[in-house]
């Protein structure tokens, strides 16, 4: 089992929100890449995805790119998750 932040959304000021719901693996990642290259340093980004694999894809490719992984949160139907960009 792995462990996983949970944040207080409120505490999170997000500078640009990515809506990957309804993509299916690879999109998310992908989409999530392309959308940190536009910004700048230190910036936080959301990613909204229904993809199941995402959990896992997102925490592991911050951590293999210097991203820092904040967390997530269940909403209905989807996931948010949170990316401050290195």
């Amino acid at each position: 089992m792995t462990w996983r932040r949970f944040l207080a959304v409120e505490e999170i000021k997000v500078d640009e929100t990515l809506d990957a719901r309804g993509l299916s693996c690879p999109m998310p990642l992908l989409r999530t890449k392309k959308a940190l290259q536009k910004l700048l340093s230190g910036k936080i980004l959301e990613v909204l995805s229904t993809d199941p694999g995402t959990r896992n894809d997102l925490p592991s490719w911050c951590k293999r790119t210097g991203n820092e992984y904040l967390g997530e949160k269940q909403d209905k139907g989807f996931t948010r998750f949170y990316i401050r960009k290195k």
